[in-house]
């Protein structure tokens, strides 16, 4: 489950894809896909949180890691580059890791 706070742990990724809007939701159902089928299997994969933008032209991947390891240890995987190309076909990727600065709730 994603927890977003100051005193969790993790290593946060946020992917923003650029999509034509003809292919997002194509995108977005790669992106499920590829977390159902192998991401959430993985060592150290805490959530996948995968947004559509209402004009049609982003997809965002809001996913947490244990560790900033954890993540980069994906990549040395043939399946997770095959999803991971599927979605580059598709869309232009914008990503980087980060740690919680602040939240507030109402």
């Amino acid at each position: 489950m994603t927890t977003i706070d100051t005193e969790t742990d993790v290593t946060t990724l946020i992917n923003v894809f650029t999509v034509i809007p003809e292919r997002q939701d194509e995108l977005v159902d790669l992106l499920a896909d590829a977390t159902e089928e192998t991401m959430r299997y993985l060592p150290g994969f805490v959530s996948a949180n995968i947004h559509r933008s209402r004009d049609g032209e982003r997809v965002v991947n809001y996913a947490q890691w244990e560790s900033e390891a954890d993540y980069e240890a994906i990549f040395e995987r043939p399946d997770v580059r095959e999803h991971m190309d599927g979605a580059l076909e598709l869309a232009t990727a914008d990503y980087h890791l980060y740690d919680v600065a602040v939240t507030d709730e109402r």
